[in-house]
């Protein structure tokens, strides 16, 4: 029968995929329950940012920015399209498509801005601004070493 000594180290218990989806779904009720007031939902949210505040790009450049693959770009950009908040025209050859926010999609992303800041202050209400802090934090530590291909060990 094995023991284990009084100071090994903790382990972590449970599946880290699992709880990390387990808050995401919270904190996305939170941000969408905000942005349903104006018709938007997060995700809409930040794709309409994106555009607005990096002016017009390619649905490749917008994956690669959001880190999304070109399915969930095309399948997020086609709403916004329909509302009339984003158009999407020929880029600079016949195989390129841009995407340029209209007047009303940046009127839309203004009027969303206010509730997305809403939404944020409710968060830092509920978990404490040091928590959101220390949570930022913890994610942008990880990003980069979870990152798909350039791992950097040295940072």
């Amino acid at each position: 029968m094995k023991t284990h000594s009084a100071d090994a180290a903790p382990r972590p218990q449970g599946c880290t995929n699992f709880k990390l989806r387990q808050l995401m779904r919270r904190v996305t009720h939170l941000y969408d329950a905000e942005m349903g007031r104006i018709g938007l939902k997060t995700t809409q949210f930040s794709l309409l940012s994106m555009i607005v505040l990096k002016g017009p790009m390619g649905p490749g450049e917008i994956g690669r920015a959001m880190l999304l693959d070109a399915s969930t770009v095309t399948r997020n950009l086609k709403p916004l399209v329909d509302a009339g908040w984003l158009v999407v025209t020929s880029g600079a050859n016949e195989r390129s498509r841009l995407v340029t926010a209209t007047d009303a999609g940046r009127e839309k992303r203004q009027q969303a801005q206010r509730h997305w800041k809403i939404a944020q202050e409710n968060i830092n209400t509920l978990l404490g601004v040091e928590r959101v802090l220390a949570l930022h934090a913890l994610v942008d530590d990880c990003l980069p070493l979870l990152a798909p291909t350039g791992r950097n060990h040295d940072a």
